[in-house]
């Protein structure tokens, strides 16, 4: 090779790295399931089941009252667990609850 072709082939590389480098260094990193002893988890009284609510604790909670009713859940109808907008988009499961519950609005007719 020339060097004048040399040079602008090793310019198209050196200039094309950072770039490949940035869309990896802003790829999303998989959600992350919520552990009930997260801090945020245990300041809402989150439990993966909501079947194990302290009623003591919690006696506006409701058996019926699930994180996949709750209008902050925002996962498919019918998975496991999904993304909550009240932890930051950590997956929660499904039967959970948490005092931040609100009721899914019902769909419009």
């Amino acid at each position: 090779m020339n060097s004048r072709r040399h040079f602008l082939f090793k310019l198209a590389l050196t200039a094309g790295t950072p770039a490949l480098l940035c869309g990896q260094a802003f790829a999303q990193a998989p959600p992350v399931k919520l552990e009930e002893n997260d801090p945020v988890a245990m300041a809402l009284g989150y439990k993966e089941d909501t079947t194990k609510v302290d009623a003591a604790k919690y006696p506006m909670h409701k058996v019926e009252q699930r994180c996949d009713n709750c209008a902050l859940y925002t996962g498919k109808a019918g998975e496991a667990s999904g993304p909550c907008s009240a932890f930051g988009g950590k997956l929660v499961t499904a039967a959970g609850w948490c005092a931040a519950y609100a009721k899914k609005p019902e769909p419009a007719k």
